[in-house]
């Protein structure tokens, strides 16, 4: 199982945009997986949507699955050919903000302040 199977299934639901997944250090498991989604404009995120998101690939994939953390992104690190940067969500998901590294190729820098903003693994 890989993160775009789990990305493919968060995207199946009506009101998420685009989704990335990565690995994040977790105590318990060693690896925990952390989801950041983007909404559809005029969707608003609550816990009834992150619990709907979690049955979702629960029922798609299996428990084992399942997102551990999901923060609501306003979108994603992309380089200007739309490529994701993942490098930069496992960063934010594992709190090492200090070297982000060059993020002067992305098409939105201003994202990238947003998400570390909104982490929800703090």
């Amino acid at each position: 199982m890989g993160t775009a199977e789990i990305e493919s299934a968060l995207v199946l639901h009506e009101d998420v945009a685009e989704a990335a997944v990565v690995g994040y250090p977790h105590d318990i498991k060693g690896q925990g997986i952390y989801a950041y989604v983007t909404l559809n404009v005029g969707v608003e995120p609550s816990e009834e949507l992150r619990k709907e998101l979690v049955d979702l690939v629960r029922k798609e994939i299996g428990a084992i699955a399942h997102p551990d953390i999901i923060q609501w992104a306003p979108g994603l690190p992309k380089t200007r050919s739309g490529k994701i940067m993942r490098r930069i969500l496992r960063k934010v998901a594992a709190n090492e903000l200090d070297n982000l590294g060059d993020i002067s190729t992305l098409a939105d820098p201003a994202v990238v302040e947003e998400i570390i903003d909104h982490r929800a693994n703090r």
